[in-house]
């Protein structure tokens, strides 16, 4: 049984995805020990798994929902788009794939020049095509209604007829030997597709995606050329980027997250 304190905590996690020690302790106006406690509770109970400074919705099958995310670590992706943009030059050719943190790397690069955007996000196609300067190409598919990602069979045929300079790829989940993970098989296919369509291949993922697991694998770290995060904790992870000659750009100071 949970007491209505947990359930409160339960249900705005399902709505926001993750919540903090911190901004729970002040909304309910007890104490920090008072809810690490709950979430330890809801943790031994399978509800939510606990990550770095609170806890997010305990599951390796199904995605949080596409609100929810894009609340999730917004000013650590804002930064991780601008850093990415700052990577690419202008009157280059690019996929974006699905994702929030694609979503602000695309953000940040209106104000480039001469650029051909292949995408499979209707998100970064709404957000791009106002701008003359760039041309947008959306690839065709199913049309997931919780994303506006477009995904299937149709798609990966698309992705695979052009070879472009740079890919920003997103994932769901990163596991601790390296292995790219994400939800929707469907999603996958055309992510490995872009991935082996691309010069350069960069990831951009914020540090909350160490702590998640999803089921189906896109493929390695040291497939990408750069990666891009906020703070990238996990030794492992170090270690395989350094191994595989794989670029490491955090956009956050470590100190002052840990």
């Amino acid at each position: 049984m949970l007491i209505p304190r947990q359930k409160s905590i339960l249900e705005l996690a399902r709505q926001v995805g993750r919540v903090t020690v911190e901004d729970l302790a002040a909304r309910f106006e007890v104490t920090p020990q008072t809810i690490r406690k709950d979430l330890n509770d809801l943790c031994d109970k399978r509800l939510l798994t606990r990550v770095h400074g609170g806890a997010i919705l305990s599951s390796g099958v199904q995605n949080v929902g596409y609100d929810a995310r894009r609340m999730m670590a917004m000013e650590a992706k804002a930064a991780i788009g601008q850093a990415t943009a700052a990577l690419i030059p202008d009157s280059a050719s690019l996929f974006i794939n699905i994702g929030t943190t694609t979503e602000a790397v695309a953000r940040a690069m209106l104000q480039h020049d001469g650029l051909m955007v292949i995408t499979n996000n209707l998100n970064v196609a709404s957000l791009m095509r106002g701008y003359s300067q760039i041309e947008v190409v959306i690839a065709g598919g199913v049309v997931r209604h919780a994303d506006g990602g477009i995904v299937g069979e149709a798609a990966v045929d698309f992705i695979r007829q052009f070879k472009v300079d740079f890919a920003v790829i997103g994932v769901s989940a990163i596991d601790a030997d390296g292995a790219l993970l994400d939800f929707d098989y469907r999603e996958v296919r055309v992510a490995q597709a872009i991935i082996s369509n691309a010069r350069h291949v960069i990831l951009v993922s914020d540090a909350t995606k160490f702590e998640r697991s999803a089921p189906v694998r896109i493929g390695h770290l040291s497939q990408v050329q750069t990666f891009v995060t906020d703070v990238c904790r996990p030794a492992a992870i170090r270690r395989i980027c350094a191994e595989a000659n794989v670029r490491l750009i955090e956009t956050g100071d470590p100190a002052a997250t840990t």
